[in-house]
C-alpha cells in the first residue's frame, strides 16, 4: 500500500533539513577535528606528553584563531561542537564511574574529598571577590580546582554562560598549577609522613585533572595510585550537583527571584543516569575500554572549538588577579585536605 502523499512530503522535507543543517555544520566540525588531532599529534613530542589532548587542543585552537583567523563558514560547526558533541562527552564520563568505586574509598574517603571540594569553592569564590575578579570567571576557577580541572570548568560554563576567554583563561590556570602539583606531590609525601594510602588519598582530593592525579599517584607505588584514582572520581560524580547549584544561582542572580526555576541542564542528568547504568549492568569489557577514549576526544573537541572562538586579547586584559586566586585555590585545596588526613 502506498504512503499517503502528506507523510512522503513530510519525509523528504525532513531530510532536506538535515541535509542542509549537515551542510551547515560540516566546514566547522572538520576544522575543529584538524585541531584536535593535532593536539593528539603534538603529545609525541616529549616536553608536551604530560599535557592532555584537551589542554593542547585549547592552545593550538587559540593560536589559529588570532593569527590564521577562522572562516565565517565554520562557525555553526564550531559552535556545535562547543555545545553539543561537549555536552554529550560529559554525559559519556559516567562510564568511567561506579557507585561501587566510590564505596571503595571508604567514608573517610569520600567525607574528606566533599569537604575539601565544598570549602575549597567557597573559598575561591571569597578570594577573588577580595581581588575584584568576576563572578563568572571566578566560578569556572573554583570549580576547576575543587572539582575536576577542566571537564568541570567547560561544564559549569554551560550554565553560567561565561565568556569563551574565561573558560579558556581558567582552563589555563588549572592546568598550570595542577601540572605543578603532579611534579610536586610525591615530592612531598616522605617529607608530610604520608603512607601510601594516605599520600594516594591526599593526591586524589586535591591534585585537579584526572590524569595529573594518576600521574601524581602511581609515580609513588600502585596502591597510591590506585586510591588516588578512586578518591578523584568521587569527586568527579560531584560536578552534577555543582553544576545544578551553579545553574540554580545564576538564574536567580539574573532574574533576582528567590524562587526562580533552576534552568535544566540535560547533560548533568544524562551523566547520572549514565554512573547508574554503570553501576547496576554489566558492561562489555572492551566496550568499557573504549568508551574513555572517545569521551576524551569530544572533549578534546569541545575544547578545541573554544579555543577557535577565543580571543588572546581579551584574557590579556583580564590581567594577572584570576592566576593569583588560582594559585590560592590550589594551595587551599591542598592545605585542607591535608589537615583533614591528618586529623581523621
Amino acid at each position: 500500500m502506498p504512503l499517503p502523499r502528506s507523510s512522503v512530503t513530510s519525509r523528504l522535507s525532513t531530510s532536506s533539513e538535515l541535509a542542509a543543517k549537515l551542510k551547515c555544520i560540516l566546514p566547522g566540525v572538520f576544522l575543529v577535528a584538524v585541531v584536535s588531532g593535532s593536539a593528539y599529534s603534538m603529545r609525541g613530542f616529549p616536553a608536551l606528553a604530560i599535557f592532555t589532548p584537551m589542554i593542547l587542543a585549547v592552545i593550538v585552537g587559540m593560536i589559529f584563531a588570532n593569527i590564521v583567523e577562522v572562516p565565517r563558514v565554520a562557525a555553526e560547526g564550531i559552535a556545535f561542537c562547543q555545545r553539543s558533541i561537549l555536552r554529550f562527552a560529559i554525559v559519556l564520563l559516567g562510564f568511567q564511574l561506579t557507585f561501587t568505586q566510590i564505596q571503595m574509598v571508604g567514608i573517610r574517603g569520600f567525607v574528606i574529598a566533599a569537604v575539601s571540594l565544598v570549602a575549597t569553592f567557597i573559598a575561591t569564590l571569597g578570594m577573588a571577590r577580595f581581588l575584584g575578579v568576576e563572578r563568572k570567571l571566578a566560578e569556572l576557577i573554583a570549580a576547576g580546582t575543587s572539582v575536576c580541572g577542566a571537564s568541570a570548568i567547560v561544564a559549569s560554563s554551560s550554565v553560567t554562560n561565561a565568556k569563551d576567554e574565561d573558560v579558556a583563561y581558567a582552563v589555563a590556570t588549572i592546568t598550570l598549577f595542577g601540572t605543578i602539583a603532579m611534579f610536586t606531590y610525591p615530592l612531598l609525601m616522605p617529607v608530610l609522613g604520608l603512607s601510601s594510602a594516605d599520600y594516594g588519598l591526599w593526591a586524589g582530593a586535591a591534585i585537579h585533572e584526572v590524569a595529573q592525579v594518576v600521574g601524581a599517584g602511581f609515580q609513588v607505588d600502585a596502591e597510591a595510585g590506585e586510591i588516588s584514582t578512586i578518591a578523584k572520581l568521587a569527586r568527579v560524580v560531584m560536578l552534577a550537583p555543582l553544576v545544578l547549584a551553579l545553574g540554580y544561582l545564576g538564574n536567580m542572580r539574573q532574574s533576582g527571584n528567590v524562587s526562580a526555576r533552576i534552568p535544566v541542564p540535560w547533560f548533568v542528568f544524562g551523566f547520572l543516569a549514565v554512573v547508574m547504568i554503570n553501576s547496576m549492568v554489566s558492561l562489555p569489557e572492551d566496550f568499557l575500554v573504549t568508551v574513555p577514549s572517545i569521551t576524551t576526544f569530544m572533549l578534546t573537541m569541545g575544547l578545541a572549538a573554544m579555543g577557535l572562538k577565543t580571543n588572546v586579547a581579551a584574557i590579556c586584559a583580564t590581567g594577572v588577579k584570576p592566576l593569583l586566586v588560582a594559585f590560592a585555590a590550589s594551595i587551599f585545596i591542598a592545605a585542607v585536605s591535608f589537615g583533614l588526613i591528618k586529623v581523621w
